[in-house]
Order: C-alpha cells, then structure tokens, then sequence
C-alpha cells in the first residue's frame, strides 16, 4: 500500500476513535437515567408527535419525531413551563434559559439551554430532529412548573433574541416524567 494511502488510512482510524471515545463521555447512554415524554398537540388538540427527554451522560438528549405539520423549516425549543394553554401557547413561558444567556447557537451571547436545532417538516408533514444538550440536567429542566417542547411557525435564524424569529407557536407538549 503507497505511503500516502497508509497514513490517510491510519488517521482517518484515530480520528473516528477519537470520536467514538467522545461520544462515550457526553450523550451515552446513563443506567437508570431518567426520560420525560411531551405529546405534541396542535391549539386545536390535533396529535403531532413526540418530544423525549432522556437523560444522558453529560446532559439531556431532545428527540422530537413530528407528524402533521406544514411542510418547511420551524424553530423548535424547550420552554420553561409546563403548560400549553391554546390558542397560542403563551402559558408555556420563554425558552429554558438558566444561564440567562441571548438566543441563538450562532450568537456570541448566546445561546439557551432550550435553543434546539430546526426542526426540518417534508411534503409528508414528517420531520424528526435530535440533540444532546450538554450541561442540561434533567432535575433543572422539570424544576416546580415542568417545561414543555415547542415549534414554531417559522424557521429559528438561530441568532435574535428572544426567539430567533420563529414565529408564532404552532405544536406544544407538556414534558411528563416517564
């Protein structure tokens, strides 16, 4: 095998070891690690999905699996209380936010503990996003007055505060211990 090919593929060995023996620290999988469920509901109480919580090693891992929601790009966050009164969802209160830190991963202020990934809906009104939060804690997320999993109308553009620009709240649910 020519040298250069030999390096490459020793380097590209380490480099996913590497990876794996990361992943190992933050996000695997705790024993007896805690989960909280949110069933996601429309204002009008259409079922849309999913939201999971489960704790890991590091944080808290955010699962989001959607069904029935207008195709495109929506803002999804955790927020930080347990309600979701309809029309508007406003009872669920701003993003999870215990560092009291500005909106956004692409903020340089920012971002929330409860700012997620965008959550990306197809032509089937499917979509479906994951995330390890590091440094969440499961006991912080459902603190007195619970949190719930929120998407928005619109996309995240992931930078303004308060809320990125998402829009109006489309889908909430109401994490539950499970």
């Amino acid at each position: 095998m020519p040298r250069l090919a030999m390096t490459t593929m020793m380097l590209g060995t380490a480099m996913a070891a590497a990876g794996c023996a990361r992943d190992a620290e933050t996000g695997s999988i705790v024993a007896g690690g805690r989960t909280a469920i949110a069933a996601m509901r429309t204002a009008t109480g259409a079922d849309v999905g999913r939201a999971t919580a489960t704790e890991v090693a590091g944080g808290v891992r955010f699962t989001l699996d959607a069904r029935g929601l207008p195709p495109g790009t929506h803002g999804a966050h955790v927020h930080t209380v347990g309600r979701c009164d309809a029309p508007d969802f406003t009872t669920a209160g701003g993003h999870w936010n215990p560092s009291a830190r500005q909106h956004g991963s692409m903020n340089p202020q920012g971002s929330h503990t409860g700012d997620l990934p965008n959550l990306i809906v197809g032509a089937d009104g499917r979509g479906t996003l994951g995330i390890t939060i590091a440094g969440a804690t499961m006991d912080a997320m459902l603190d007195a007055d619970g949190a719930t999993m929120m998407v928005h109308a619109a996309a995240d553009d992931l930078r303004t505060d308060p809320s990125g620009n998402s829009g109006g709240r489309i889908a909430c649910g109401v994490f539950q211990p499970g």
